[in-house]
């Protein structure tokens, strides 16, 4: 059975080694960059490469071949902008107007456990209402608007903090003078889990769904920057005072991982 073709819009930290995963998987992947001078390494990891800009009208030369796919994995963040929920509600919008057009009828969004609200405890899909991050409003808003199109299915993946390779513990630790919040737990994800994950779905064809991605386990940042600290071999500075209790949330992914049967590559980070 012939695999489908599959177009990854944002081909980053994240997009790159996904597309050059599902590449050696024998997917035919087609993916995006807004520069230049990167169309060479997404061609070196097995992928076809295009220039396409959401700015906030979707645009490039070849838009209909890169769309030219069975499924899109759009992995475009919210700008950093006072006007982040206008603006990238322009741009879903436009998308979705490209789409009309296309073959594609699965996307995979990648969207954020920004969507949830602190409400000191645990949460799961259902609880995503009133994001207090106008970047989780932003995703919410692009979230229902895929999921309402009739034209495609839309299966949203929400993220914990990205974490793995040039994104460790280390790196900030280097920078920081001190740590805030140290009772505070964090909802984490390595970036291994996030391509597995994404590859699962494709597999196993789990469209029109809500999952929450997060590893199991849920450091406070006080342990997990202490282990960090002793495994690079740096001090660890100090704690910040006590400013009181913040609110916080716990990202549970049962759902995902029943679904999918799914175990995390990295449970503890």
């Amino acid at each position: 059975m012939q695999k489908e073709s599959i177009s990854i819009l944002g081909c980053g930290w994240l997009g790159l080694p996904l597309g050059g995963a599902l590449s050696k998987e024998g997917y035919c992947v087609r993916g995006s960059t807004t520069k230049e001078e990167k169309l060479d390494l997404l061609r070196d990891a097995g992928i076809e490469p295009f220039l396409v800009t959401l700015d906030p009208e979707i645009e490039g030369e070849d838009l209909c071949d890169f769309l030219q796919s069975d499924i899109l994995i759009l992995n475009i963040p919210p700008s950093r902008r006072e006007d982040v929920v206008e603006y990238h509600i322009q741009q879903i919008s436009s998308l979705i107007d490209a789409l009309g057009q296309s073959p594609v009828r699965s996307v995979l969004f990648v969207s954020s456990t920004s969507v949830y609200p602190m409400l000191n405890r645990e949460v799961s899909e259902e609880d995503a209402v009133d994001p207090e991050s106008p970047s989780g409003q932003a995703l919410l808003h692009a979230e229902e608007m895929l999921m309402q199109e009739t034209g495609f299915q839309t299966t949203v993946l929400r993220f914990g903090g990205l974490v793995g390779y040039d994104r460790g513990a280390e790196s900030y630790l280097a920078r920081m003078k001190e740590i805030a919040d140290p009772q505070l737990p964090m909802n984490l994800i390595h970036r291994d889990d996030c391509v597995r994950i994404i590859m699962e779905i494709i597999r196993l064809r789990q469209w029109g769904e809500v999952f929450n991605a997060c590893s199991p386990e849920h450091p406070v940042r006080r342990d997990y920057y202490r282990r960090a600290a002793e495994a690079a071999g740096i001090a660890l500075p100090p704690e910040a005072a006590d400013g009181g209790t913040r609110s916080f949330k716990l990202v549970n992914s049962r759902k995902l991982e029943n679904a999918l049967g799914y175990t995390f590559m990295h449970p503890v980070l």
